[in-house]
C-alpha cells in the first residue's frame, strides 16, 4: 500500500478535528503513529495542522473573494484550500509551485477534474493578485478577530474584561508555537542532574522561566527521553506547576485533588510531600483514573490513591474535615491554552460559559465541608475568563463565610509572578511569560 504524503495526512487530520470534533493534539498524535512519516515530515505535518487551525478565520477571509462564483464547497475542498494557502502565506521554505502542485494532485485523487481545476485556479489567482487587506476592516474588534483568527464574540468579551490593548496581546500570543516544558521529579533527583541526563541523550534544555522545578526544551522532544520514561520528569506547563506551590502540601498531610486527571498536579503534590502522607485523586472517568495511576507508577510515587468518583459526591466516600488541603482544578473553557489546543476557540460558544461557572461553583461547594478548619482550598483553571474565575470565587465566598481569601499566597509563589497576585488570587495571561493562561485562588477555612 502506497504511503500517503504529508499533505494528505494533514487534510485527513484537519477533517477529523473539524467534523468529529476530535481534540487536535490527540488526533495529530494518532495520525503521526499511523502514517509512519519521517521525522522531518512529522514536523511539517504538525506545522500545517496547527497552523491551519490557528489561522482558520484569517485564511477564510483571504479566500472569500476568490470563491464568490464557486458553488458550495465540499468540506474537504475548503480544508484543502485552507491548508494550501496557509503554506503559501506562512511557510517561507516551501515554494508556491510545490504547494499548488500537491493541492491539485490531492484534488484529482479525492474529487474529479473540475474540482482539481477550481483548486488550481483559486490558488494561482491568489499567487498573482495577493490576498485582501485586513486593514480595510473598519471595526477594531472585527479587525482583530479576523487578523488573529479568534471568534468575534470572544474578542469582544475579552475587550470588555481586559481592554483592547491587553486583548490584542493575548490574541497575538495565542498564535505563537507553545514551548515544551517539563517538571523535574524533585522527590527523586535535582534539576541539575536532569539537565545533565538529558544532555547525554542529545536533548538540549534550559531552566524554566518561572517555576524552580521547571525545564524548557530547546532541542529535542522531552516526552521521548529515558528521563521521562524512568520517571524523572513530567510534561507540564510552568503556569500549571504554580498550582501545587499555591497549595503548599507538607509531608504527612492528607490532600484531596478533586478533578485530578490526567494526574499532573496530583503527582506534583505527591512529589512535594516526598512520598509521605496521602494524595486522594478523583476523576469521573475510569480510563482517566488509569492515566493517574500510570503516572504515579512511572514517577515512583506510592502515596497516590486514585478513585473513580464525581467530586460532587465526594462526601459520600470521605468524612467532613478529613483533608488538610483540597485542590479544585476545575473543568473550564480552556481559553488559557488556545496556543496548545487551537480548536478550543472555535468549539466553545458564549452560551457554554454560564453552565461551566455553575459546575465550578457546585464542585467547590460540595468539597468545601471535607476541609479541616485552618486548611487551604485552592481553586484553579486554565482559562482567563473572569466569569469562570474571579466571579466564581466571589460567589463562593459570599455563600461560605467560613472561608476567607488567603493573603499569604504570594509568599509561596516564585518572585517573578508575585506582582500578579492580589487578594489571594493569581491571574497569568498567556503573553506575560509565554506560558499558559491560568487562574489560581487560595482560600483558607477559618479556625
Amino acid at each position: 500500500m502506497k504511503t500517503k504524503n504529508v499533505r494528505e495526512v494533514a487534510l485527513e487530520a484537519l477533517l477529523a478535528i473539524e467534523e468529529q470534533e476530535a481534540y487536535s493534539n490527540l488526533q495529530l498524535n494518532q495520525m503521526i503513529r499511523a502514517s509512519r512519516l519521517s521525522e522531518k515530515d512529522t514536523g511539517l505535518l504538525t506545522e500545517i495542522v496547527y497552523g491551519t487551525i490557528q489561522r482558520r478565520d484569517t485564511l477564510d477571509y483571504y479566500l472569500r473573494p476568490f470563491l464568490e462564483k464557486a458553488r458550495k464547497l465540499q468540506k474537504w475542498v475548503q480544508m484543502l484550500l485552507r491548508l494550501s494557502l496557509y503554506q503559501m502565506l506562512y511557510l517561507d521554505r516551501i515554494p508556491d509551485r510545490a504547494v499548488i502542485f500537491e493541492a491539485v494532485e490531492i484534488a484529482k485523487k479525492r474529487g474529479h477534474r473540475g474540482v482539481a481545476s477550481m483548486v488550481n485556479g483559486v490558488l494561482r489567482a491568489i499567487q498573482r493578485q495577493g490576498v485582501p487587506s485586513i486593514d480595510d476592516i473598519a471595526d477594531d474588534i472585527e479587525r482583530l478577530s479576523v487578523q488573529t483568527s479568534h471568534p468575534y464574540w470572544l474578542v469582544k468579551r475579552w475587550v470588555d474584561q481586559y481592554g483592547f490593548e491587553e486583548t490584542e496581546k493575548m490574541c497575538e500570543a495565542n498564535l505563537q508555537a507553545p514551548k515544551q516544558t517539563a517538571r523535574v521529579n524533585t522527590a527523586r533527583t535535582t534539576v541539575e542532574e536532569v539537565i545533565k541526563m538529558l544532555s547525554q541523550e542529545g536533548v538540549e534544555v534550559a531552566r524554566g522561566e518561572i517555576a524552580p522545578e521547571a525545564i524548557q526544551a530547546k532541542k529535542g522532544n522531552l516526552a521521548h527521553t529515558k528521563a521521562f520514561e524512568q520517571g524523572y520528569i513530567t510534561i507540564q506547563d510552568e503556569s500549571s506547576m504554580l498550582v501545587t506551590r499555591a497549595l503548599h502540601p507538607m509531608e504527612h498531610e492528607r490532600v484531596l485533588d478533586s478533578c485530578a486527571a490526567p494526574g499532573g498536579k496530583s503527582t506534583h503534590i505527591a512529589e512535594r510531600m516526598n512520598g509521605t502522607g496521602q494524595v486522594i485523586s478523583l476523576d469521573i472517568h475510569e480510563h482517566k483514573v488509569k492515566l493517574i495511576e500510570e503516572q504515579a507508577k512511572r514517577l515512583h510515587l506510592p502515596n497516590i490513591a486514585a478513585h473513580v468518583l464525581d467530586s460532587r459526591r465526594a462526601s459520600s466516600r470521605f468524612a467532613e474535615e478529613s483533608f488538610d488541603k483540597i485542590l479544585v482544578d476545575a473543568p473550564c473553557s480552556g481559553f488559557g491554552v488556545i496556543r496548545r489546543k487551537p480548536d478550543i476557540k472555535y468549539a466553545k460558544t458564549e452560551a457554554d460559559l454560564p453552565a461551566l461557572a455553575s459546575l465550578q461553583l457546585e464542585i467547590l461547594t460540595k468539597v468545601a465541608p471535607l476541609l479541616r478548619k485552618g486548611g487551604t482550598l485552592v481553586y484553579s483553571t486554565c482559562t482567563i475568563d473572569r466569569d469562570e474565575n474571579e466571579a466564581v470565587v466571589t460567589e463562593f465566598l459570599r455563600r461560605h463565610p467560613e472561608f476567607a481569601p488567603d493573603n499569604t499566597l504570594a509568599a509561596r509563589l516564585p518572585e517573578k509572578v508575585r506582582p500578579y497576585v492580589a487578594n489571594g488570587q493569581l491571574r497569568l495571561l498567556p503573553h506575560y511569560f509565554g506560558s499558559d493562561g491560568f487562574f489560581i485562588a487560595s482560600l483558607r477555612k477559618k479556625v
